[in-house]
C-alpha cells in the first residue's frame, strides 16, 4: 500500500510516519520543504496549488492530510478552503482515500461530552473555518465515490508533540527543565486529552478498514476527562518533580499576546 502524508514533519505527521514504518509499506512525506525521514520518499509541494497537489498523491491509495498552517485565522480563511479543494480534487483523480486528521475547533463551547454527534457551532473565526473544511468533505460522504473520513483529537500531548502542544509548552516542557509549570486561565474544568502515537495508530487501523470511511471519528483520548491541575500532577509524578504550578489569569494571556502572536491568537 501506497501512503501519502500531505503536510509531514508535524507532531503528528512524524508519529504516524514512524509507525507506519514499522509496516514495510511506502511511504511518501510532502511539505513545503521537503522534510524527510529515512525510509520514505520525500516530495516538495505547495499544497495550494492544485498541479503540485496531484502530483504529489498520484500512485497514492490513502492519503492523510495533516497539514499545520501558520496559528493565524486570517491565514486558515484564505488558505484552508484552497487546500481542502485541491486534495479531494487530487484523490479523486488518483482514486486513492483520504483521512483528515481534524480538531475540535468547530464543537465552540461544549457543556458535557463531545462525540461525533455533537452539533457544529464555532465560537471563534479559527472554528468557523474548520467547520467550513470538514462540511467540504461531510458532502463528500454521499454525493461521490470518493471514500473519505475524517479522525477529530483534542489536545495533543506525547512523542513529537512539542512546538504547536499547548500542554507541552506551558507545562511538560517546563516541568522536564525542572522549572514551575503554567496552566491556561483554569485548572479545575476538565480537558479532553490526545496521545500522539494513539493519534497515529488509530488512522492505521481506518486506513486498512474500509468500514471506517465516509464517517467521522473521535480519536481514542484520555479517560476519563481530568483539569489542569491532575494533569500537571500526573506529568510531574512521571517526570520526577514536584507538581508546582502557577496559573495564567485571562489578562496575563493577554498581557503575554501583545509580545507572542501565537498566544494572541488562543
Amino acid at each position: 500500500m501506497q501512503h501519502t502524508i500531505l503536510g509531514a514533519g508535524g507532531s503528528i505527521g512524524n508519529a504516524l510516519t514512524y509507525e507506519l514504518l514499522q509496516t514495510n509499506e511506502d511511504i511518501r512525506l510532502v511539505s513545503r520543504s521537503g522534510f524527510s525521514i529515512k525510509g520514505t520518499n520525500s516530495v516538495k509541494a505547495d499544497l495550494t496549488s492544485y498541479k503540485q497537489t496531484l502530483k504529489s498523491v498520484e500512485g497514492s491509495d490513502i492519503v492523510y492530510l495533516l497539514v499545520g498552517l501558520e496559528y493565524k485565522h486570517k491565514v486558515w480563511a484564505e488558505l484552508w478552503p484552497k487546500i481542502m479543494e485541491n486534495t479531494i480534487k487530487a484523490c479523486k483523480s488518483a482514486g486513492a482515500k483520504l483521512i483528515f486528521f481534524d480538531n475540535v475547533y468547530m464543537y465552540g463551547k461544549v457543556d458535557g461530552k463531545m462525540t461525533e454527534e455533537t452539533p457544529v457551532n464555532p465560537c471563534s473565526k479559527k472554528g468557523k473555518v474548520r467547520a467550513q473544511i470538514a462540511q467540504m468533505l461531510i458532502d463528500e460522504f454521499e454525493k461521490s465515490d470518493l471514500d473519505v473520513s475524517i479522525a477529530r483529537a483534542a489536545d495533543l500531548y506525547g512523542p513529537h508533540a512539542t512546538k504547536t502542544s499547548v500542554p507541552y509548552i506551558l507545562a511538560l516542557s517546563k516541568l522536564m527543565k525542572g522549572k514551575s509549570a503554567q496552566w491556561m486561565a483554569d485548572d479545575k474544568t476538565v480537558h479532553t486529552f490526545t496521545y500522539t502515537i494513539d493519534c497515529a495508530k488509530a488512522m492505521m487501523l481506518m486506513a486498512n478498514d474500509d468500514k471506517s470511511f465516509n464517517q467521522i471519528w473521535h480519536l481514542p483520548s484520555y479517560n476519563p476527562p481530568i483539569n489542569g491541575k491532575e494533569f500537571i500532577e500526573i506529568a510531574a509524578k512521571e517526570i520526577g518533580v514536584k507538581p508546582k504550578y502557577s496559573v495564567l489569569k485571562p489578562w496575563m494571556v493577554k498581557l503575554a499576546g501583545i509580545f507572542d502572536k501565537n498566544i494572541s491568537e488562543l
